[in-house]
């Protein structure tokens, strides 16, 4: 009996890997079917970026819709289609934008190794190109994923956090994948390059303005949003970063422990005591942030790949492939 358990017990890390399969990642996955994929990638990534730089901010927040929502499978990038909704159209999705960028991404790729590059895997290593065009770390970034073949526009409300979650829901979910709260406080500093559309703003400053937030921030915000009805479709955002609103560093850390910060869940970061130490930590230290972000997007971006028959190579981003 002690035999078979200490060889159950052998064998369970491997059956782990297996369920998981993470073992179909892996660095270089494309070093003999398509050498040049990687490198194809970072060369359009970096020519989007020079044309339109807020690509590069679009691919770090790609990466995290497509992998919190089931799987890393690029179900995000579907278009309706056959009675499916596509997770573009969620309010969660809302101010996403540049997904037809993906596609010239996909077509270059199609031009060098048809049929062999996946979706999901443009997603994963856009975001750790992009990451570098923002003055971020480089990520060791694994590949292998296949297309999902499905979307799960039913799932997208229940999988991603809203801005107005309690950190307690914030942290739940991302431990749900595999990352603990110093990865999630980490993931939370990509606010550094966003902005934030009025529409999600304006509930801290009319009729009255948060007492959390910094008076002459909240002067400054209202000067950015003067309506407290804003029309979703204009362009109306603050930035959470105003000194280095392009790069990815932890000015944002710094700001929020000013009482500069955009969104309810960035001040839940500084009232929370589980969270307010590891702001301190990164707002002292850049290197820091930089390595528990790169540790914390690599865990998000091997999350539940899909392989085998799970999943197919998609011709177009947008579409499942026919049969």
């Amino acid at each position: 009996m002690s035999t078979l358990k200490s060889f159950f017990f052998l064998l369970l890390p491997l059956l782990l890997q297996f369920h998981s399969g993470k073992s179909d990642l892996q660095l270089n996955y494309y070093s003999e079917s398509c050498p040049r994929a990687e490198d194809i990638n970072k060369e359009q990534v970096t020519k989007l970026y020079h044309k339109h730089g807020n690509t590069a901010v679009s691919w770090i927040r790609n990466l995290f819709h497509d992998c919190v929502v089931k799987s890393c499978d690029a179900s995000l990038l579907l278009d309706a289609a056959n009675g499916n909704e596509s997770e573009k159209a969620s309010s969660r999705s809302f101010g996403m934008r540049n997904f037809k960028y993906i596609n010239t991404i996909k077509e270059a790729l199609e031009n060098e190794c048809p049929m062999t590059v996946s979706c999901a895997d443009i997603v994963a290593l856009s975001a750790r190109d992009g990451a570098v065009m923002l003055g971020g770390p480089y990520i060791q970034m694994k590949t292998g994923r296949k297309d999902s073949k499905e979307t799960y526009a039913s799932e997208v409300e229940n999988s991603i956090p809203n801005h107005n979650d309690t950190m307690s829901l914030v942290l739940s979910t991302f431990q749900s994948i595999g990352i603990d709260t110093e990865g999630t406080v980490a993931l939370l500093g990509a606010h550094s390059v966003g902005r934030v559309h009025c529409t999600n703003i304006v509930h801290r400053l009319y009729p009255t303005v948060d007492p959390t937030l910094d008076p002459d921030y909240a002067e400054y915000l209202k000067g950015r949003c003067p309506s407290p009805y804003p029309d979703p479709k204009a362009v109306e955002y603050a930035r959470n970063d105003r000194e280095t609103p392009m790069v990815l560093d932890n000015m944002y850390y710094k700001n929020i422990l000013n009482h500069k910060g955009l969104l309810i869940v960035d001040q839940e970061l500084v009232s929370d005591p589980r969270t307010y130490p590891f702001v301190e930590k990164m707002a002292a230290d850049n290197g820091y942030f930089h390595e528990q972000f790169s540790r914390a997007l690599m865990i998000m971006s091997e999350n539940n790949p899909l392989s085998g028959d799970e999943g197919e190579i998609r011709r177009d981003c947008r579409f499942v492939n026919s049969k």
